[in-house]
């Protein structure tokens, strides 16, 4: 499937500046040592070609791991996708995702249709702040799979 999601036109105030760096690289050095409700997205930039690494809460894609990881392209309900987003979508092919000491080469999808939709119930069941953040903005909300690569 492509990833076709659009940036909308209001939306909260995206995270970011140097604040939010410092606290990401807090937080990855936590998520490293312990796996919990955080996995580290490492992605190639769409413009620099560098590494990119960000925190994300994530939600299991199946019943184990190995079917893969449920991450949502949220932005605090932000009017635009976050920089992984678009990272994803120019390189779904070359991504890594860091739980505690495990790191796995994953391929990125964007979710569509009832495929989207259960993914959706279940996050915002488990996780009600995503419903939030989908009433602050206009665009539609991605959810992303990230299955495992051999």
């Amino acid at each position: 499937m492509t990833f076709d999601g659009r940036n909308g036109t209001r939306g909260a105030r995206q995270p970011g500046g140097p604040l939010i760096k410092i606290a990401n690289k807090l937080t990855m050095g936590r998520i490293r040592r312990k796996a919990g409700a955080l996995l580290i997205l490492t992605t190639i930039g769409r413009k620099s070609g560098q590494e990119r690494q960000s925190p994300l809460r994530w939600f299991p894609a199946g019943d184990t791991n190995a079917e893969g990881w449920l991450i949502v392209a949220s932005a605090g309900g932000g009017a635009q996708n976050p920089a992984w987003y678009y990272n994803l979508k120019a390189n779904p092919d070359q991504a890594w995702v860091e739980l505690g000491d495990q790191k796995v080469a994953v391929t990125a999808e964007q979710l569509h249709g009832a495929e989207h939709e259960a993914a959706w119930q279940r996050i915002t069941t488990e996780a009600a702040q995503f419903a939030g953040y989908q009433t602050k903005t206009d665009r539609d909300i991605p959810v992303i799979k990230l299955t495992p690569r051999a």
